[in-house]
């Protein structure tokens, strides 16, 4: 049996720089929770849980994981989403074929399901850590093999995310360049919202305008 990748979306925090809770923000008629939903099980990511923490997100292509220590930072979401994929159908098959993980974050919705995709298919070819890399420099999503799932927990605090783990251990890390799939940039502010309104609003445009409408 060929092992799943499950996909997690870090979406818990309460946007202070932006003034509002990430998860909700509406960008070209979804949230940024649906859209990240949508990049992973778009790129082939099942289940997909999202981890929340300011504001409850109910997505139905999606199980909420709620992070009650969500304002420590991105490592306890991380932490809690990896507990929930190692505690799913825990004692029966439904989880025991999860070989790994794809963790993306909520503010980047520039992000390409094409990303997703590529990092599937380097754990397919025997990776056990790949990273989506833009022009050679390791961004997100991230994905990280099941068997690498405490080392990531034991590392895991603060705003850090999987960060630590990936510095303790560069010599498991595949880079995946992705610069041709889309963008990380991280929507902080409301200059950044608006910055990637305008990308989202062109790229529909573009879309609307080819031949084949895609």
């Amino acid at each position: 049996m060929t092992a799943r990748v499950a996909g997690i979306l870090l979406a818990a925090g309460e946007g202070s720089r932006l003034g509002r809770p990430k998860a909700l923000v509406q960008l070209g008629g979804q949230t940024l929770a649906e859209r990240g939903v949508a990049l992973l099980r778009d790129g082939g990511a099942d289940p997909v849980l999202v981890v929340t923490g300011a504001v409850p997100v109910s997505i139905p292509a999606a199980e909420a994981v709620h992070n009650p220590d969500w304002r420590t930072g991105m490592g306890s979401s991380l932490a809690a989403g990896l507990r929930a994929l190692g505690a799913l159908g825990a004692g029966a098959a439904a989880g025991d074929d999860i070989g790994a993980a794809v963790v993306a974050l909520a503010d980047q919705p520039l992000v390409g399901a094409e990303a997703v995709r590529r990092l599937i298919v380097a754990y397919r070819d025997g990776a056990g850590v790949a990273v989506a890399a833009y022009d050679g420099k390791p961004r997100n999503p991230v994905l990280i093999a099941r068997e690498h799932w405490a080392s990531v927990l034991e590392l895991a605090t603060g705003d850090a995310g999987a960060r630590p783990f990936l510095r303790a251990h560069p010599e498991l890390v595949t880079l995946i360049e992705c610069g041709d799939t889309g963008s990380p940039y991280d929507v902080d502010t409301p200059e950044d919202l608006a910055r990637v309104a305008g990308v989202t609003a062109l790229r529909s445009e573009e879309n609307s305008l080819s031949p084949t409408g895609r």
